[in-house]
Parts: C-alpha cells; structure tokens; sequence
C-alpha cells in the first residue's frame, strides 16, 4: 500500500502538496513552545558551526527559529529534490547565516568529503529512505569527530485519532513515518552507528477545529490522493463523524521526539 514514505519524487517536488500537512501541525498543536524552536533550542550549536541539512524541504525551519540558533552558521541545506533545495535557499538567503548553500543530494551518497560538518539535521525524512543504515553511516561518515548528529522522527502512534481514520483508504490506523521509522527504530540505528544517542519527546497535542484542513491533509499523499470519488466521500463521513463524537473537535495525542548522537 501506497504512503506518505512512497513516492517522493511527485510528492516533495516543491513544497505543495507538504503544505497541507504543514497547516494542520502548525494550526493546531498545542504545546508551551512550538516545535521547531523546540528542537532547535536542544541541538548543541556554537556560532560559525558548519551544519547540513539533509532533506531540508523548504526552508521552514530554519526561517522559524534563526533567533534561537547561534550567529554565523555556515548552513548547506540539501534535499533530493532540486525544487525543494532553490526554495530552501530562496528562503534562507538573506537571513543572516554565515552562509548559505544549496545542493541536490541523496542521504546514502553524500557529495561532501569526510569530517566536513560540525552537525548533520535529518528533520523527519529518514523514514522515507529506502537504506536507512547507509544513510546514517553516511551521516557519519561527513561528521567531524566531535560532531553531532540530530534525528527527528514520529512514534507509531502519532495523531493515531487522525490515522484511524484513513483505514477508509485501506492504511492502517498508524502514522505511516512512525511505523516505517519510528522510535525504536531510531535509537537502534543510532546507537549502532555512533555508540550512543539521548532522545527527548516534545510535550504537545492537537486540538483540530476544521474538519477540512483534516481532508486536505490526509489526502495530500497516497493513497488518498488517488482515492475514488466513493472512498473520498467515505472519509469525509468519518471526519464528520469524529468531529461530532467530539462535539466539533478531534483531539489527538502526538508522540513527536528529537535524538542526538555525538560522533567519537
């Protein structure tokens, strides 16, 4: 079955279609301090850090947190996607980084030379990896000795009051990121490749309000963006029902986390 780990290419192409599910996290959650400052306020940076983001998406969380990083930041944002990429560097370029580099890349054939980043980002994009160990011994490979390594990644049952509902489609009632590569499965490969690694979770929930912004969400990829117009109307029927169930709200529990390793 078809998920949002599968088809990258149509997928990330640019940042359309990720949009969708951007809103819902972004609208919704609720939390003490938002997520990306979150995670930017726990990775161990020092100014003039050489850092690599790989799968760097859009930008969106680096133009989010740069009053919650350190000053002169030579930052290069890779992602397999070349559009992806121009609209990280578009967005990035005139925020006051030391630097600010693009480069296509795949996380299992860095272009980079050995030791060349003080930190590595891989914000929630290994699970789309189809060799996540290469990926993290790459990962290894361009850290210098010293340098740390930051994984984000979904537990299985992120949002499971969201993914439940998608079983209409023919998923199961999981986040698909979580059951592909989840938390267990990150700390093994970390642990396995650097020798050690701290994981911390972010304290959050949702509170959904708009049954649409769940639609639009959950049919931005497969399978629901190749659903039947039968199957499409069936989900809306459970996205009314659950939203009635809840008196016109869907809450859901998000198991969201951060780990880091520490390269010898």
């Amino acid at each position: 079955m078809s998920s949002i780990v599968s088809g990258t290419a149509a997928q990330y192409a640019d940042s359309r279609r990720l949009a969708a599910r951007g809103r819902l996290n972004r609208e919704y959650t609720i939390a003490e301090i938002g997520w990306f400052s979150w995670v930017a306020r726990q990775l161990p940076l020092d100014p003039g850090d050489r850092v690599l983001d790989i799968g760097c998406g859009p930008g969106w969380f680096w133009a989010s947190v740069i009053g919650d990083v350190p000053g002169n930041l030579d930052l290069t944002l890779a992602d397999q996607s070349a559009g992806m990429v121009e609209e990280a560097v578009n967005r990035c370029r005139t925020l006051p980084f030391g630097s600010v580099a693009g480069r296509q890349a795949e996380v299992t054939a860095l272009p980079f030379d050995d030791g060349s980043f003080d930190a590595v980002i891989a914000m929630h994009m290994l699970y789309h990896v189809p060799d996540p160990v290469t990926g993290m011994a790459e990962m290894f490979r361009v850290l210098k000795p010293g340098g740390v390594l930051a994984v984000t990644t979904n537990g299985i049952g992120n949002m499971r009051e969201i993914y439940e509902l998608t079983t209409v489609f023919g998923s199961s009632p999981v986040d698909p990121g979580g059951a592909a590569f989840g938390y267990q499965k990150a700390e093994e490969l970390m642990a396995a490749q650097f020798g050690n690694v701290t994981f911390s979770e972010h304290p959050a929930r949702m509170r959904i309000t708009e049954p649409e912004d769940v639609f639009l969400a959950l049919t931005s990829y497969p399978p629901g963006d190749g659903a039947s117009e039968t199957q499409l109307a069936a989900f809306r029927e459970a996205i009314a029902e659950a939203f009635e169930r809840g008196g016109g709200v869907l809450e859901a529990r998000k198991e969201t986390g951060l780990f880091l390793s520490r390269k010898a």
